[in-house]
């Protein structure tokens, strides 16, 4: 009987650690946004933040969510898709929102339908950008439903999904490089970048998730220590600058 109620205690006990790991991942992507979201709501500026970030995570999960018709990985990897979708549509609405109430002088509205190459993602309306995205998520719906049985591309579809999701460190890098310096960067984010995406690996690995998942996600964890050992490295650049701006 002892044993019995061991196993069922630690059958209950397993359960609640899955539970609770399956819950972070599903908050844990989108937690470094509500800073950020919050700063923009109380300044009204939404300056410093790109809606690059926002295309690379919408492009990046829709393709993910593509990706489970394909090939079923776990349901809480596909709700944290979806739930990533959605906070990065607020952003979205957020950062539209407060530039149009900072413009001084009217500008021209600049829509999706205008099709002009030289302001995609800078159109001055919400609605244009729910329009990309659903031309972008109603054509690669039909794209895997004709090749679904086709597994290189159902592969490839997980792996352009996950890769482009891992490479959006790349352009703070480059930009730390150029500027040689991190001054402007949020050191407290990278960190919880970090940490986030060390644990979103080992989720991965533990739960035997598509080769994909843990490839890019590994990639993203190195991309995100080479953003803090700039920091380390462009030390007294940032105290310069710094120092210049009057912090």
């Amino acid at each position: 009987m002892d044993w019995i109620i061991s196993d069922e205690l630690g059958l209950t006990v397993g359960h609640l650690v899955a539970w609770g790991a399956a819950g972070a991942m599903i908050v844990g992507g989108v937690a470094p946004y509500i800073p950020q979201y919050r700063q923009i709501k109380k300044t009204q500026d939404a300056e410093g933040f790109s809606l690059y970030v926002c295309l690379s995570l919408l492009v990046a999960n829709t393709l993910r969510i593509l990706f489970w018709f394909g090939k079923r990985y776990e349901i809480p990897l596909l709700i944290q898709s979806i739930v990533m979708n959605v906070t990065m549509f607020v952003m979205i609405h957020l950062c539209v929102s407060v530039r149009k109430k900072n413009q001084i002088i009217r500008a021209r509205e600049r829509i999706f339908t205008d099709m002009d190459s030289r302001y995609f993602w800078a159109w001055t309306d919400f609605q244009s950008y729910v329009d990309c995205m659903l031309v972008f998520s109603v054509l690669g719906a039909a794209l895997t439903y004709l090749l679904i049985e086709f597994s290189p591309f159902v592969e490839l579809i997980g792996f352009l999904a996950l890769f482009t999701e891992a490479m959006l460190g790349a352009p703070q890098i480059i930009k730390n490089i150029q500027n040689k310096s991190t001054e402007g960067m949020s050191i407290s984010m990278v960190i919880m970048w970090t940490c986030g995406d060390i644990f979103k690996t080992a989720y991965f690995v533990l739960r035997d998730a598509p080769n994909q998942f843990w490839l890019c996600g590994s990639l993203q964890v190195t991309l995100d220590v080479v953003i803090l050992l700039q920091v380390w490295w462009y030390r007294l650049n940032t105290a310069v600058a710094r120092h210049r701006r009057g912090d």
